[in-house]
C-alpha cells in the first residue's frame, strides 16, 4: 500500500473527541453514582465528584503536555519507569503506607494522596517493552528473557496485591505487543502454558478467588454473597430498559456494590437505558479503533509498539470491565476507563491518550483511508 509521508500536524480529531465524551460522561455519572456515598460519608453529595473533578483536570495538564512532547522522548525514562513501579508495588506489600480496602492493598497513601501502584506499572511495562523490543528486536527465543523476566517480576507484585485482574489485563497487553515480533506463533502458546497453567492453580488455591468464579458460573445460586455484583448488576440494566429510569433515580440508594467504580457502567444501564449503553459503547469503538490505526500509521517501529502497547491497555481494561459488568467474565475489580472513579487510573488513562495524540501529529497517511 503506498505511503505519503507527512509533516507533523494537529492531534486526531476523533479520538480527542470520543475521548472529552467519555470523560465528561464518566463526571456525570460519579456525580450521580457516588452521591449517596459521598453524603453518608462527609454530608457533601459533591465529595467523590470534587475529587474526581480534580483529577480530571491534573490529567488534562498531563494528556496536554503530552500531546506537545514527541513520543520519542519517553524512552529515556523506559528503566527508570521499572524501577519506580517495583518499588512503589514493593511498598504497598511491606510498608506501612499501604491502604487496605476489601482485604487488598492496592493503594499507597503519600502526602494524604492515594496512589494506585498497579496503574503506573501498567504503563511503565508497555514504555519499556516498546524500547526493549525496538532497540533489540526479538529474533531467538534467548531474546525474550529480560522482557519476560521484567513482566513476570510486575505481575507477580501485582498479583500479591492480590489484584488478578490487573495482572490479567497486564500479561494480555504485553502479549499483544510480542506477537508484533518475529517469532513463531508456537513460542507464544509455550508462554500461554508457562503463565497460564500456574495461574489456574494460583486461583485455584485462592478462596477469594476461587469463590468469584463460583459466584460467575453459579450467580442465582449465590445471589446474596459471591454472585451478589453480577445479579444486581443485571437487575440494574433490566430496570433500565430502553430509556432508563433517568440520572440520579437508579440503584446507588443501595442493591448495587462498587456502584461509581466497578460497575458504574450498569448504572449507565439502569439510568440511560440500552439507548445510553450503546452510545457508551459506541464512543469506546471509536477510541479504541483510533487508537490502533493512529499506531499501525506510526512511521517507526518504536512509536507502533508503544501505540500499540496503550492502545491494547485501553482495550482489555474496556472489554473486561464491560464483560464483568454484564455477566460474560467473573468479578475482577477492573474498573471502567475514563468513567469510573479512581484518580490514579483517570490520571494515567489521559496520559496514555496524550501520547497517542502525540503520536498522531507524526502518523503517515495511506491513501484510502
Amino acid at each position: 500500500m503506498p505511503v505519503q509521508k507527512t509533516k507533523p500536524k494537529k492531534p486526531d480529531f476523533i479520538l480527542l473527541f470520543a475521548s472529552v465524551i467519555l470523560l465528561s460522561i464518566g463526571l456525570i455519572m460519579v456525580l450521580s453514582a457516588g452521591s449517596l456515598f459521598s453524603f453518608n460519608e462527609t454530608d457533601n453529595s459533591f465529595f467523590l465528584f470534587y475529587k474526581q473533578l480534580r483529577w480530571a483536570c491534573l490529567g488534562l495538564v498531563a494528556a496536554f503536555i503530552a500531546v506537545l512532547i514527541p513520543y520519542k522522548f519517553w524512552k529515556k525514562f523506559s528503566g527508570i519507569g521499572i524501577v519506580v513501579s517495583i518499588f512503589l508495588l514493593l511498598m504497598v506489600e511491606f510498608s506501612n503506607l499501604a491502604v487496605t480496602a476489601k482485604g487488598s492493598a492496592r493503594w499507597l497513601k503519600i502526602l494524604g494522596v492515594s496512589v494506585q501502584p498497579s496503574e503506573i506499572a501498567k504503563f511503565s511495562l508497555v514504555l519499556f517493552l516498546a524500547y526493549i523490543l525496538n532497540r533489540y528486536p526479538v529474533k531467538k527465543l534467548k531474546d525474550l528473557i529480560l522482557p519476560l523476566s521484567v513482566m513476570g517480576v510486575i505481575l507477580l507484585l501485582v498479583y500479591k496485591q492480590p489484584d488478578l485482574g490487573t495482572a490479567i489485563v497486564i500479561l494480555l497487553a504485553c502479549g499483544a505487543m510480542l506477537l508484533m515480533t518475529e517469532l513463531p506463533l508456537g513460542y507464544f502458546l509455550a508462554a500461554i502454558l508457562l503463565f497460564g497453567i500456574p495461574g489456574f492453580f494460583l486461583v485455584k488455591n485462592t478462596e477469594y478467588q476461587w469463590n468469584r468464579i463460583l459466584g460467575w458460573l453459579y450467580p442465582w445460586k449465590y445471589a446474596s454473597t459471591f454472585g451478589f455484583q453480577i445479579v444486581n448488576a443485571q437487575i440494574a440494566f433490566g430496570t433500565g430498559g430502553l430509556l432508563g429510569i433517568g440520572i440520579g433515580q437508579s440503584s446507588k440508594n443501595g442493591y448495587l456494590p462498587e456502584n461509581y467504580t466497578d460497575t458504574i457502567f450498569a448504572v449507565i444501564g439502569e439510568e440511560f437505558g440500552f439507548f445510553g449503553t450503546t452510545f457508551v459503547l459506541i464512543c469506546f469503538i471509536l477510541l479504541i479503533a483510533r487508537a490502533y490505526m493512529i499506531s499501525r500509521q506510526c512511521p517507526d517501529r518504536y512509536g507502533r509498539l508503544l501505540g500499540f502497547g496503550i492502545s491494547s491497555l485501553l482495550a482489555l481494561q474496556t472489554a473486561v470491565n464491560l464483560c464483568v459488568v454484564t455477566g460474560i467474565f467473573p468479578v475482577t475489580g477492573i474498573t471502567l476507563p475514563l468513567i469510573s472513579y479512581g484518580g490514579s487510573s483517570l490520571l494515567i488513562t489521559m496520559f496514555e491518550i496524550g501520547i497517542l495524540l502525540n503520536i498522531s501529529r507524526y502518523r503517515q497517511s495511506e491513501k484510502g483511508i
